[in-house]
């Protein structure tokens, strides 16, 4: 099993929407990111910076980043897009984090 860890970025004023949105996620992308073998995924908000700070366990061939190629997933980036800083495709910037200290 491996532990991933990426930071995304909020736009200022859009926690509450963003909140509102994962605590709908749509089913299909919910069972589409399990199938890829992510498992025990969390994202954090920091409101200092409104940097969302995002871990996940994996024990499949890829992450819920690597997922970019679905209709569904572009679907969802498209629907994110407004309160995300994002790439040209709609996709989340996201930076991965190297991870330093783990306690088990």
């Amino acid at each position: 099993m491996k532990r991933t860890g990426f930071k995304m970025f909020l736009k200022p004023g859009c926690e509450k929407e963003y909140e509102r949105r994962h605590a709908e996620i749509w089913p299909e992308l919910k069972q589409m990111i399990k199938e890829q073998g992510v498992s025990d995924y969390s994202i954090f908000w920091d409101k200092d910076t409104n940097i969302l700070f995002a871990s996940q366990k994996e024990s499949g061939t890829g992450s819920s980043q690597d997922m970019g190629d679905n209709p569904v997933v572009q679907k969802w980036w498209d629907y994110m897009a407004d309160i995300m800083e994002v790439n040209d495709d709609n996709s989340p910037i996201s930076v991965p984090l190297e991870e330093v200290f783990y306690m088990e």
